[in-house]
């Protein structure tokens, strides 16, 4: 835990640079996969504050070559390279991040994963999924691609409270949740949780309870993603705020929160997000977490001051 003396993190850029030398891009892929969550298998009707792209809206569509997918979105993502880096020696993050990238036939997703991660460009694979999508079969799955080179399990949790869960329809009780990460951890993946602030009905102590049950995980958890709630169309919290609006933190008080949370974990764990924010065609609402830099440099500032 840091200590009001000593408020220094670990960012992904700082972590990946630490690793590989080299400054290392993020792919955004598309695998495939729906979510049960969504498909009708669990009757929730979806997680309420998910949009019709499953958390996806950044990722390349869903072609019929893999090649071509990879090269779509190395195209988007070597406009921020600079000329000066060689194309050979560009390294990148295979992202699976739309929907639940565990959930469809073992088979067809080792042969897709294995693909990938086989890449001379590829250093880490990176799936998103849910808690309750990894039985054994996809566990076994997932260490043998470890095997290869690092993976990355990036597990939705959003909130430790089963009261909250059930209001965001996430399908799901925190048992499950606690149950595969011991399961991953115990097969050697790294894991990354997800965690949204600014649930209807959760308070600033709530959101910092679900960080303190992530702290006094063992075994540590390797990295956390932060995220504002971010009200979009087509969702079915869109329709909810619509009938009912609830009140939304401002950009100060959201890294106010930020860094209480980041106080709250222990040294080591990697922050690959600290804020973000959905397409601009989407987004309802707050607005403020568009200007990304000014949230970015608010941030920074407030975790300087801490």
């Amino acid at each position: 835990m840091h200590t009001d003396n000593d408020m220094t993190i670990t960012t992904l850029s700082m972590y990946l640079k630490q690793q590989y030398g080299q400054k290392i891009y993020k792919l955004s892929l598309e695998s495939g996969c729906t979510c049960p969550n969504r498909d009708g298998t669990l009757g929730t009707g979806g997680c309420t504050f998910c949009s019709a792209g499953g958390a996806g809206e950044f990722a390349q569509p869903v072609l019929p070559d893999l090649d071509l997918q990879i090269a779509a979105a190395k195209a988007l993502v070597d406009r921020k390279i600079p000329a000066s880096v060689p194309e050979k020696e560009r390294r990148y993050i295979a992202y699976f991040q739309s929907y639940t990238n565990t959930y469809g036939d073992t088979a067809y997703l080792r042969s897709l994963y294995s693909r990938v991660i086989q890449r001379k460009d590829i250093i880490i694979l990176s799936i998103g999924t849910r808690p309750d999508c990894i039985d054994d079969e996809k566990l076994a799955m997932l260490q043998e691609l470890n095997r290869i080179k690092p993976v990355w399990v990036e597990l939705g949790l959003q909130t430790s409270s089963d009261e909250t869960a059930k209001r965001i329809h996430r399908g799901y009780p925190t048992a499950v949740f606690k149950d595969a990460y011991e399961r991953l951890k115990a097969a050697g993946l790294t894991v990354i949780v997800h965690v949204i602030l600014g649930l209807p009905g959760e308070s600033r102590e709530d959101t910092l309870s679900t960080v303190r049950y992530l702290a006094d995980l063992r075994p540590q958890i390797d990295g956390i993603k932060l995220q504002m709630l971010n009200i979009l169309k087509g969702s079915a919290m869109a329709e909810e705020y619509r009938q009912h609006p609830f009140s939304q933190m401002t950009m100060e008080e959201y890294c106010d929160l930020v860094v209480d949370c980041l106080k709250i974990l222990p040294e080591g764990v990697v922050v690959h997000r600290m804020t973000g924010d959905g397409p601009r065609k989407l987004l309802i609402s707050p607005l403020w977490v568009t200007d990304k830099k000014r949230v970015l440099n608010m941030l920074r500032e407030k975790i300087a001051e801490a």
